[in-house]
């Protein structure tokens, strides 16, 4: 496909999980190495060209994140598991009052897997609660096509959602 993803069987689910608690699964093909994924899941000035205004990161486990993802809204958590370039584990939630999702209630993994010429990225968002599971997945259907265009050498251009709010109005509950 023209951005770098390829969408496998799995490319979308939203499967169940124990205790009302729902997982948001993705998979898609990256046209890019494995370490240059990483980076941008790693780097805080190269994740902000596919997801989010400003980032900051202590890449180890227990070391803190906090990513300006949209306008007022904060994504904080800590980081559990970091085995470059293989698989990045790390807690999520919002800073916003009153958000279904805190900070450190659910859990992203990322599983990056070699793939031909490119990757193989999984992801597993898991332990959202039903009524946040719906805006995650719409949010990573949004900006993982954005990482792998920037990992392919391509520029997403500008974010709509944080250029154009009544755009990712229409998009998020």
């Amino acid at each position: 496909m023209r951005c770098g993803v390829r969408p496998s069987e799995r490319s979308a689910r939203t499967v169940d999980a124990p205790a009302d608690r729902v997982a948001v699964e993705r998979e898609i093909e990256i046209a890019a190495s494995p370490e240059t994924v990483w980076e941008l899941l790693t780097v805080p000035g190269e994740a902000t060209r596919w997801m989010g205004e400003a980032a900051t990161f202590d890449l180890r486990p227990g070391g803190a994140y906090r990513v300006a993802v949209l306008p007022g809204s904060i994504a904080r958590g800590e980081f559990v598991e970091i085995d470059p370039p293989r698989r990045l584990v790390y807690t999520w939630g919002w800073e916003d009052d009153g958000n279904p999702v805190p900070p450190g209630s659910s859990t992203v993994e990322f599983e990056l897997i070699p793939h031909g010429a490119g990757t193989l990225l999984r992801l597993r968002h898991h332990d959202l609660p039903g009524d946040g599971a719906a805006s995650h997945s719409r949010g990573w259907d949004h900006y993982l096509p954005r990482l792998a265009a920037v990992a392919d050498g391509r520029d997403p251009g500008p974010d709509p959602w944080v250029t154009n709010p009544i755009e990712r109005a229409k998009e998020l509950p």
